[in-house]
């Protein structure tokens, strides 16, 4: 699986993601893997039909099956990766103006299992 890595970007551009490597630097909150957008840890993202580039729709019940994928509070804009406040005051890293979320029933990487669900719920795709 070939997967590129946004660490240097995030790092160049002083985006902090409030999670750290031995070595002491950040890490990037996603990268891209098969041409979908994955968290840290290689887990697939998602977006929801129903946001917008600046609120989330998905709270309360709907984060816990689809949690957001959170943004430290001093988040920076770098190219298409922005963050929304969410209702609940936490940030959410949003890519091309749509919020991005992991899916509780995806149990390890490269489980896509989230794409398709109730026809809103789609990979996030760079």
């Amino acid at each position: 699986m070939k997967t590129v890595s946004l660490t240097a970007l995030f790092l160049a551009f002083g985006i902090a993601t409030g999670t750290a490597q031995a070595d002491g630097h950040a890490t990037a909150p996603v990268s891209e893997a098969n041409c979908i957008l994955v968290d840290k840890n290689d887990m697939s993202l998602y977006t929801f039909d129903p946001d917008t580039s600046t609120s989330s729709a998905c709270n309360d019940g709907c984060a816990e099956a689809w949690p957001p994928l959170i943004a430290p509070a001093d988040s920076d804009e770098l190219d298409k990766f922005t963050s929304i406040t969410r209702d609940d005051g936490t940030r959410q890293w949003v890519y091309d103006g749509k919020p991005l979320y992991l899916w509780v029933n995806d149990q390890q990487p490269g489980d896509t299992t989230g794409d398709g669900v109730n026809d809103v719920w789609h990979l996030a795709r760079p």
